[in-house]
């Protein structure tokens, strides 16, 4: 893994990117043909997301 990204704007942008590759996939997913492990793929990212946001919230501290 990388380093810790500790300046807030670089955080954000971070954050930004991923939210936008998200975005992307549940552009690309058809939703007549998505199955469980697709759901279930699209709710770890966002929990990814949300445990990076509360990494960076700590780090602020």
């Amino acid at each position: 893994m990388g380093s810790p990204i500790k300046d807030s704007s670089n955080q954000v942008i971070f954050l930004k990117h991923r939210l936008n590759s998200f975005l992307d996939l549940l552009e690309a997913i058809d939703p007549e043909e998505a199955d469980l492990d697709d759901i279930d793929r699209m709710i770890a990212i966002v929990e990814e997301m949300d445990a990076k946001c509360r990494e960076f919230k700590n780090r602020d501290l």
